[in-house]
């Protein structure tokens, strides 16, 4: 194979990709969020700088993937915390755990998603839409929520899920230091809220050391949202340069 071939491959195994090279688009990707309230010095702990806390807010989510064009349905649950970044209200994403190798791959390949293989899933049980996440046999995490007990302002619903992400990137060089340490920003695009819901909510998080959720206690159940979209996720760009000390052109 030619050099130059092989400079258009941007994935491995070189003949095999682990992922497609495509935009993916998501069709009736349903959530379930719920906000909560946890230890402010935990949050500024996890949080990197020059990302800012306001209040000690988490959101915990479980999304089920109707459709995603090049990976078929998958499910993914996480942690993402409200911030600021140079007077811009956004999220920064502290870990996202899923059950497809090849959405796990390219979210931190092709972008900086903080993803690992896990066991999330999201059904409805005796009137409560529930999502879990386990990590190998063990639970991590349970979320419930009264199934379609009120509707949802639509804008609400897109507040929700469509602020500004913020995403750390980190490439180790071979002398074991960073070769690449960026902060980074992308947000959802052509998002149409096909359903929205909320209700009471509950979230109970357990101690796993591979999986720390609930180093982020909860310590109030704020809101949640139940909520089914389409939408597509664009592509990064670096907003801070941490091996140069600041902001990226």
């Amino acid at each position: 194979m030619r050099a130059q071939d092989v400079r258009q491959l941007l994935t491995t195994p070189l003949t095999s990709p682990a992922y497609p090279p495509t935009v993916p688009r998501f069709s009736d990707r349903e959530y379930l969020n719920v906000v909560y309230r946890t230890d402010p010095d935990a949050l500024r702990a996890v949080v990197p700088e020059p990302l800012r806390v306001d209040e000690p807010l988490v959101r915990f989510e479980v999304m089920k993937m109707g459709d995603v064009s090049g990976y078929g349905p998958y499910t993914e649950a996480g942690q993402a915390i409200p911030v600021r970044f140079e007077g811009e209200r956004g999220e920064y994403l502290h870990a996202m755990y899923l059950d497809s190798f090849p959405a796990t791959a390219s979210g931190r390949e092709v972008a900086a998603y903080p993803k690992v293989i896990a066991s999330p899933s999201l059904t409805v049980d005796s009137g409560a839409l529930v999502g879990t996440l386990d990590h190998g046999r063990l639970r991590v995490a349970t979320a419930t929520m009264g199934y379609k007990h009120h509707e949802l302002d639509p804008r609400q619903a897109e507040a929700q899920i469509a602020v500004p992400t913020y995403m750390l990137k980190t490439i180790p060089g071979y002398d074991g230091m960073p070769r690449v340490q960026e902060l980074v920003r992308t947000r959802i695009t052509d998002l149409t809220v096909k359903e929205a819901w909320t209700g009471p909510a509950r979230l109970q998080l357990f101690q796993h050391v591979l999986a720390p959720l609930a180093d982020l206690p909860v310590l109030e159940v704020v809101s949640a949202g139940h909520i089914v979209t389409d939408l597509t996720l664009n592509g990064v760009e670096p907003v801070h340069d941490y091996l140069k000390g600041g902001a990226s052109s």
